[in-house]
């Protein structure tokens, strides 16, 4: 049964999820949110959290394959990253703002590294991304869009009436809602269609934030506003096609989170779409990138230098039994030798170890150019004794074959017997 688990992770593709970081017992705890990693189980994906642990931003290599990135809940983004002025706001009302969003206000540099080099990688390499709440800021900021520090500061007090919303509640974190009005002809739009009313276009969503999008990246269309003007939805319309693997995407509002008092139920049908519909892209990003690799580069480098090495000893292993069996037929041999005579010239400068093996093979030669003088040297040799001999009788040719043999012998043993003694 284990196998079979394990098989089937092997085969599901991977979301990457940054977790959040909190203290428990005085000691750091890191986590996500449950209904996220449910969500993408469901619907036929492997949720991999990436730790928010300094130093993890530079390993994210490790976690390749990457298929498809979750950016969840967080803290407040760095605002030097989108806003080098901070607003014009003055040091009493970043102090009440600290104060009032205690728990969001804490910058977590290395999160905010993480998160938007991932969200970079998504963007350069069109890998499915799918951003909620703090993960549409993070999407947004990383394509080179702008915040709103505190939409209570910077937006709120510009309305009133009808068009003031609160965003967040902290007294009631899920039960909170506020309406938001979806643009037709969006992905939301499709999602939300059997409980939109054509003529308001509104549904009331869950939200907790104080930040918000405040200029939306050029690259990105809005799908729904909250009364007060904050873009509360927005995709990539380039980048959007799930079944071919494409999806881009931000929500500001908590769709995981929408539900029925007391209940699993969702307030709408289409509040799981949009984990439905990028865990769809997921899986066709993930096909669409195994039918475009056939083979590991690394593998292919393997079996060269695999080849290229047994080519290699070869030649030497050839070298080492002419040498020592006193044989010289170089022309039979002559492609296999050169394989041995090139690396020898194009490593010219020998360890006294790979003279040693050199020498205990019997090419005792000290670079390349040597040993190709040698080689030609022996063919005209050879050439020599082959007219000498042939104006030989038969029985001078078996006296000097025997007389050869005995000498070979004689000097294969005395080698043997100093090559030990130069290895003690």
């Amino acid at each position: 049964m284990e196998s079979v688990a394990s098989d089937i992770s092997m085969i599901l593709p991977r979301v990457l999820i940054v977790s959040r970081r909190t203290v428990r017992k005085n000691k750091f705890v890191d986590f996500v949110g449950e209904y996220h990693l449910d969500l993408i189980v469901r619907y036929g994906a492997v949720p991999v959290i990436v730790p928010r642990v300094t130093g993890v931003h530079m390993l994210l290599q490790s976690f390749e394959p990457i298929h498809g990135v979750l950016l969840c809940e967080g803290e407040d983004i760095d605002p030097s990253l989108y806003d080098s002025e901070l607003s014009g706001f003055s040091v009493e009302e970043l102090n009440e703002i600290k104060l009032l969003h205690a728990s969001d206000t804490s910058i977590d540099k290395e999160k905010d590294s993480i998160e938007l080099r991932l969200a970079k990688l998504c963007l350069e390499r069109n890998i499915p991304y799918l951003g909620i709440c703090r993960g549409s800021q993070v999407l947004n900021v990383a394509s080179g869009g702008t915040l709103y520090q505190d939409i209570g500061k910077e937006l709120s007090k510009k309305n009133s009436g009808e068009r003031k919303v609160v965003h967040m509640d902290y007294n009631n974190y899920d039960g909170h809602r506020h309406p938001v009005k979806v643009v037709k002809d969006t992905p939301l739009h499709r999602w939300f269609e059997d409980c939109l009313d054509e003529s308001e276009m509104e549904i009331k969503v869950n939200s907790y934030h104080h930040q918000g999008v405040k200029k939306l990246a050029p690259r990105f269309v809005p799908m729904a506003f909250a009364p007060d003007g904050l873009v509360e939805g927005f995709y990539d319309r380039e980048g959007y096609n799930p079944d071919e693997g494409k999806f881009t995407m931000g929500l500001q509002f908590h769709p995981e989170r929408m539900r029925q008092p007391d209940s699993e139920a969702f307030d709408y049908s289409g509040c799981a779409s949009a984990y439905q519909e990028f865990v769809k892209a997921v899986i066709a990003y993930k096909k669409k990138l195994g039918s475009s690799v056939s083979m590991p580069k690394t593998l292919q480098l393997n079996q060269e230098i695999e080849k290229k090495r047994k080519k290699i000893i070869k030649s030497f292993s050839i070298a080492r039994c002419m040498y020592g069996s006193g044989n010289t037929f170089v022309s039979r041999y002559k492609p296999d030798l050169q394989v041995g005579a090139n690396f020898l010239e194009e490593n010219t400068a020998l360890s006294l170890q790979q003279e040693k093996r050199l020498k205990q093979m019997g090419a005792t030669v000290r670079n390349g150019s040597m040993y190709k003088k040698m080689l030609n040297m022996n063919e005209e040799r050879q050439k020599l004794a082959r007219t000498v001999m042939e104006k030989m009788t038969i029985e001078q040719l078996a006296e000097l074959d025997a007389f050869y043999k005995i000498m070979s012998k004689i000097c294969f043993e005395a080698l043997d017997s100093k090559l030990k003694i130069r290895a003690l």
